[in-house]
């Protein structure tokens, strides 16, 4: 299962726009309800629904596109060679307009104070570290229970969406906890908020290519170079 099964590369793209369009209208949907209800969801429930969202589109579309559903994670996947390049610069366009459709369903149909942005709560070198490690932590486990570029199979879903979930409880207030760049671009673009937004298309690329060299350095499988003979048996 190393690529999609016999699945074009359009209805793959498409599978990657409507992931992200869930998570996007899901994730920040619960904030947008959160603020327009005076708190009923809570930042429990908010990072819970992230989480939840997350397992269910792996477990929907896992095995039509790997659900990907986030920048960074496509472009670990390239970095490791799992995908090809072109393969990863349509999936991320297609992430990226799925975003930005969803955040202008949200602003339509809820008419928010906010629309989930994500924004950092104190320096921007913060930020931007916790969102390195946070996305390291996130791409070291899908690399490690995806099947080549899959994020699909019986228990992949709850790992990648709990995972999700822990790290929006405790890094949420901090920043916001993206890890995607999609996720962050939708509600900046959305409602024209770009001060911090450097950040979050910035950080977790980093952090997923951080993953994939830590993976490496293990000599883990599907993690090496093909010439890389410190993985050599």
């Amino acid at each position: 299962m190393a690529a999609p099964n016999d699945t074009g590369i359009a209805s793959r793209a498409l599978a990657e726009a409507i992931g992200t369009f869930m998570l996007v209208f899901a994730g920040t949907g619960a904030i947008a309800v959160d603020s327009v209800s005076g708190g009923a969801v809570g930042h429990v429930g908010i990072s819970l629904t992230f989480g939840l969202i997350v397992m269910a589109v792996i477990y929907a579309l896992g095995d039509v596109s790997g659900a990907h559903i986030n920048p960074a994670v496509t472009l670990g996947f390239a970095v490791a060679r799992r995908m090809r390049p072109r393969t990863a610069a349509i999936y991320v366009v297609a992430q990226l307009i799925g975003a930005v459709l969803a955040s202008v369903l949200v602003r339509t149909v809820l008419s928010p104070t906010e629309l989930g942005q994500t924004l950092p709560a104190g320096a921007a070198w913060q930020s931007f570290a916790v969102e390195v490690v946070l996305t390291w932590m996130l791409m070291f486990v899908i690399l490690r229970v995806a099947t080549g570029s899959r994020e699909s199979g019986i228990m992949a879903g709850a790992a990648i969406g709990a995972v999700v979930a822990l790290e929006a409880l405790f890094a949420g207030p901090i920043t916001g906890a993206s890890m995607n760049p999609a996720r962050s671009f939708g509600p900046a673009l959305v409602a024209g908020t770009f001060d911090s937004l450097w950040i979050y298309l910035a950080a977790p690329p980093l952090g997923a290519m951080l993953a994939v060299w830590t993976c490496r350095a293990m000599c883990l499988p599907d993690c090496c170079a093909p010439d890389d003979d410190r993985c050599a048996d």
